[in-house]
Parts: C-alpha cells; structure tokens; sequence
C-alpha cells in the first residue's frame, strides 16, 4: 500500500495553509490532501492518524518562550488527527475537506471522508484555557513551539484492516483506535512532512 500527498513532498515541508499555527499567529489549519493506492485485498476500513513524535515533554519550557529548547530535549508523541471506519473504496480526501480554518474549542465529534473523527490532542493542551478550551476533533495542524530549535516531523499513517468497523466509544483517541486495530491490520502506509516555527 502507498500513500502521497499533493499539499507536500514526504519529507518536505508542509505549507502553512495546513498548520494550525503560522509566523505571527495562526495558519490556514486545512488538512491535506492525502491519497493511496495498492490496497490489499480484504480491506474493509481504513483508520488515519496524523502524528507528530518530536513534541516536547516538559510543558514549562514549552511555555518559557525566552529559551530555546534544545534539539536534544527528550520527546514524545501528539496525536494531531485520527479517523476511525474509513469506507474500503475510498482512496482519496480533498485538500480542505475535512478542516479549513481554526475552530476555538474545537471541531465537534462527526465525519470526515466518511470515517468517525476521534479527539486529538488539542484537546489536552488547551484543556483550561477559557479561549481555546473545548474537545478537539478531527484534523488541527501543525503549531510546534517558535523557540523549538528541533523541526518537527509530522506522520500521516494510514492503515488498512479486515474489518468494516472497530466500534470505538464516543470520543476515542488515538491509543483507543491502536488497541481496537491489535489483529486486525493488513497493510500500513505513511509519509511525513517537516514543519517549525523557528526560523
């Protein structure tokens, strides 16, 4: 199974347009336009996700713009867009499609490209901030810290299953969808585009 995107070249930079977060505010926050072939046969579904690894694990130097934070700085994942029960014939989904623009506290639970949204993890890092505060669902892009001196790589992962649904609660996350597809996955594809803010 392949998968390519027309809004950026794997390992290339992702354009703006598609990060949450831009050079003196907020960028444009659609999705890209992702598409894949070479599907294995029995596929019933598909799940997406979109996974930044290089994320910062302490939250006080994320906050403490005036230092840099050192390329070194040991790193986790933040999950930035996660689709569960993707149709078996789609192939393709639409620059745009499923996010265009910022939705403070978050885009609500629903469907993307026929596929059940799960919560990302906006969802935790703006958790008690009266502007932005909310659930996160669906896609919200790229918005590494400005004076993170790593640049980020982002995964977008698509993964094709031998079964039509996972039947995952309402407000499922990423970790949720891993362990529903455990046994269950035929194929995987991916690719990543770089993003920063430090430059």
């Amino acid at each position: 199974m392949r998968i390519r995107s027309d809004s950026f070249g794997h390992r290339e930079p992702i354009p703006a347009e598609f990060a949450m977060g831009a050079p003196g505010g907020f960028g444009g926050n659609r999705n890209p336009h992702l598409a894949w072939d070479e599907v294995p046969a029995g596929t019933r579904a598909f799940v997406l996700l979109c996974i930044d690894p290089d994320a910062p694990t302490d939250g006080a130097l994320v906050a403490d713009a005036g230092t840099p934070i050192p390329v070194e700085h040991p790193r986790g994942d933040f999950v930035h867009w996660v689709v569960a029960d993707l149709p078996a014939d789609l192939r393709e989904i639409a620059a745009g499609s499923c996010s265009d623009g910022i939705s403070a506290g978050g885009k609500p639970a629903g469907a993307d490209a026929g596929g059940v949204r799960g919560l990302n993890d906006y969802t935790g890092w703006f958790a008690g901030d009266a502007a932005m505060g909310g659930q996160y669902f669906g896609y919200d892009g790229p918005y590494p810290p400005a004076h993170d001196l790593r640049e980020h790589r982002y995964f977008f992962r698509l993964f094709a299953l031998d079964v039509a649904g996972l039947g995952l609660p309402p407000g499922f996350t990423a970790g949720d969808a891993f362990r529903a597809m455990h046994g269950h996955v035929l194929a995987e594809a991916a690719l990543y585009g770089t993003y920063t803010l430090n430059r």
